[in-house]
Formats: structure tokens, sequence, C-alpha cells
């Protein structure tokens, strides 16, 4: 059976574990308020709010639920929009009638749901955290100028929260129900795990983000082992000058660890070109790494990092860099029985400098046309150390060896640069696709090894550089 609660209802279930939440509400719970759009995580319109007791605390995040199986919902809060309604408007409702900012009405439910999870949360009141509340929510109508008004009017109202908990203050302003401040209580009573999980698992599954969009009908009936909710699976720990992550860190884990903005400063920047918030709050690094996608923009910035992972099979464990971790395309040196179960990396000393780049049609929320990440050490103007990674120019991501040992012993000038590139231009193998053409992905990648230099050496001449 899964438990779980779904707005106010407490669900106890016996239907397969991998079905998705999305066509639990609506043809199960029949709730359809919350639409089917895209059912691959891009236009936001089926999002909804999964709540869960974290150190303690219930916090709610936004996910799309058209990828998320009710397996991953056990122990959790669903909240879909009917959950949200109350006797009149909600504060974010009401925005959106004020200033207009609905036409069709389709994509309206995910917008009301993300912002609202904006007021649930405890992150500080401001207008660019209000419309990036919404940066997984597609309207084809408006414009987004009156939905931008619209975060503009909840915004005001939440900088009046002060220090006021966030739950109490959504309740208290009329934001959402009453009933919310009993949830807590209530999840503590049922079962976080899926109990009738089966042995001898088809699939493992993490978030889940990439094999609902492959296979979305076959992944119903799935014997499925999941991973997601697992807590020995979870944390990012320092150690030293390592850096330990579980397997089921999410985008959203790196993006708030305090270990990762402390060493990469930049990391905001990067996360961004990574998904929406919906997906990075499901989409688990390991489930990046095993996707083998070769543009997976997780997999190119640790592969740049070197990396380590650490498979176990549920009794023995194993070793082996990410680097060594592709065979080709889509194969992995893994057995069927073993799943990830760590990554450890080191973290940049003083004299380490990192920069990730990515090139998609859409500035965010796409997948890479082509995707790098330079590492490299600097000691008295000279390179000691480095590692170079790209997607999206061969067959699996690819670790630039070649050009990563090039580096080594050279000073930094434009012509490095160009030399670099000229090295990286042998190890690739980029094929024409839906992303461009294999000589725009050689351009592309050209230019983003520029890109690195420009951001890490600003002081190198630009003019030379464009040249190079």
């Amino acid at each position: 059976m899964i438990q779980f609660i779904l707005n106010e209802t407490e669900i106890n279930t016996a239907l397969p574990p991998g079905m998705l939440v999305l066509d639990f509400i609506r043809y199960h719970q029949n709730l359809t308020g919350t639409k089917i759009g895209c059912r691959e995580g891009d236009c936001g319109a089926c999002t909804i709010l999964v709540g869960e007791i974290k150190n303690k605390t219930l916090v709610y995040n936004a996910v799309t639920s058209c990828l998320m199986a009710i397996g991953n919902a056990a122990g959790k809060h669903i909240v879909t929009i009917e959950g949200i309604n109350g006797e009149c408007l909600n504060i974010v409702q009401q925005a959106f009638s004020d200033e207009g900012a609905t036409q069709c009405g389709f994509c309206t439910p995910g917008f009301i749901v993300s912002l609202t999870g904006f007021c649930m949360s405890n992150k500080t009141p401001s207008y660019d955290n209000a419309v990036d509340a919404v940066n997984g929510n597609i309207c084809r109508c408006t414009g987004y100028k009156s939905i931008e008004r619209a975060a503009k009017t909840i915004n005001e109202k939440m900088l009046l929260r002060h220090s006021e908990e966030a739950l109490q203050f959504a309740v208290t302003n009329n934001i959402i129900p009453s009933y919310f401040l009993q949830i807590k209580e209530r999840l503590l009573k049922i079962a976080v795990n899926v109990v009738d999980q089966k042995r001898n698992a088809d699939k493992f599954l993490g978030g889940g983000t990439d094999l609902y969009v492959q296979r979305p009908e076959a992944m119903t009936e799935e014997k499925i082992n999941f991973l997601f909710d697992k807590s020995e699976l979870k944390g990012i720990i320092q150690r030293g000058n390592i850096c330990e992550m579980g397997a089921a860190t999410t985008a959203t884990d790196i993006a708030e660890s305090a270990v990762f903005t402390q060493y990469f400063p930049l990391l905001k920047k990067y996360i961004k070109l990574i998904s929406s918030t919906q997906i990075r709050n499901m989409a688990t690094i390991a489930g990046n790494f095993t996707n083998a996608s070769p543009i997976g923009d997780f997999t190119v910035f640790f592969l740049a990092l070197d990396a380590q992972l650490i498979l176990s099979d549920g009794e023995n464990k194993r070793t082996i860099a990410l680097r060594k971790f592709y065979k080709g395309y889509k194969t992995l040196d893994k057995k069927p029985e073993e799943f990830i179960e760590k990554i450890y990396f080191q973290l940049p000393g003083e004299n380490d400098l990192f920069n990730f780049e990515k090139v998609s049609k859409r500035t965010n929320l796409d997948i890479a046309s082509v995707n790098t990440a330079l590492n490299i050490t600097i000691e008295n103007n000279i390179i000691t150390a480095a590692g170079i990674a790209a997607g999206g120019v061969g067959p699996v991501p690819a670790y630039l060896s070649a050009s990563s040992d090039f580096l080594i012993g050279k000073k930094i000038s434009a012509q490095l640069i160009n030399e670099l590139n000229q090295t990286a231009q042998t190890e690739i193998t980029p094929i024409s696709d839906a992303r461009g053409s294999a000589e725009y992905k050689r351009l592309l990648l050209t230019q983003l090894i520029k890109a690195h230099f420009v951001v890490l050496f600003p002081a190198l001449p630009l003019q030379k550089l464009a040249q190079a």
C-alpha cells in the first residue's frame, strides 16, 4: 500500500506505484484542475506542491506531476489547485484576476500553484524570487507582462511577513486553508516508504524526470526499487577538501548547498541554465549520470571535476571514475543490479578555477546543444592541473583528455586558447540532429571554450581572444 495525504484526504492505494501522480489525481480522484500539457515536464500546467518533513520542518516544493510516480509520493502531502482553494480567492488568485493574468486559463492552475508555493517558502521575498517561482510555467496567451505584474503584487504582500513563520503567515493571510497547520502532525503518522515495494526490481527510480519522458506507459507496470527518499542516499557533506553527495541528491539540493555555494561562486548562474524549478526539485544527480545523455548538464559539470562514483548491488561496493563510466552511447560500466550510492570529488582549492557554459535553443528550460565545463589549477601563472569536459559533441558525455593534458604546464594567453581549441576539435565527433548541425556544434564548442577564459580571466585582451 502507498500512503500519502492528497489535499485534506489521506490516501491508501494499492495501485501500481509506478503510476504517475498526474493520472492518479485526475482519473482516480477526479481532480481535474491539474492540467495535462506536454507530459514531459516542460510546460508546468500539471504543477503541484509536495510537502515533506525535512529536518523537523514541513517544506513544500513545486513539481511537475506528469513525471512523478505515486511511489515517490509516499509519506508526503500532495497539493493540487483544489487543495489551496478557500471560501474566496487567495492573494495569488486575486492578483491574477486583478491584473488580467489569464486568458484561455489552461496554464493558470500551474502558475497559481507555483506562486502559492513561493508564498509558503522561507525564501526572502523579492520580485526576482517571485518571478523565478514560475520559471517552469509556460503561458502561450498573455505575453507574461500581466503575470509579472501579478507576481509583483504578490511579493508586496509577502514583504509584510518579516520574521513570521512562512506556513503560519500563509494561513493567517488567507493564502492557504487552515488545514495545512495539521499536516505535519498527520504526516508523522503515515508510512514514508512504499510498503509493497517489489524485490528483484526491474528498474531503479530516482526522480524519474527522464525515464517518464522516455517510457511513461511502460513505467506504470514496472517493478520499481524507489531510491528517491532513501535517507542513506541523501545529503551533501564536506570532509576536508572532499565533497561527498548521496546519489539521490537533487539539483535543488546542490543549488541550496552551503558547500557548493562556497566553492562555486557562479553556481546560481549555472543552475539557472539547468531545467526549471519543478524539475530541479525532483531530478537526482545519479539519475543525470545513469541517463547517459550525451548532453547531461551535471554529468559534464562533474566530469571536469573528476568525480568518483560508488556503485552498490546492495551487498558489494566498488568505485569507478565518472570518466570511465560511459562505454558507448547509453551504455554504462554498471551491472543491472547495481545502483549509484554515492558521488565524491575534490573541492576547488584557492588556486583552482572552475566554469560551466551551455548553449541551447532557448536560454532557459531547454536541453543543451553543447555544454562544457573547465576546471584548472594555476600556480605562479602556470596551469598545473586541468580537466575539461563537453557534451553534445559525441555519443557520450566527453572528458577531453588530450585537451586537458595539453593545458598542463602552459601560461594563459590568447594563443594558448587557439591551440587548445585545435586540440579539442580532434577529440570530438558531433553529429547533425535537431539541436544543430555537426559544424555548428564544433563552432559552439570553440566559442564556449573561449567563454571559459573570458569568465575566468577577464583581463585577457578580448580583441585577441575573439581572433583566437
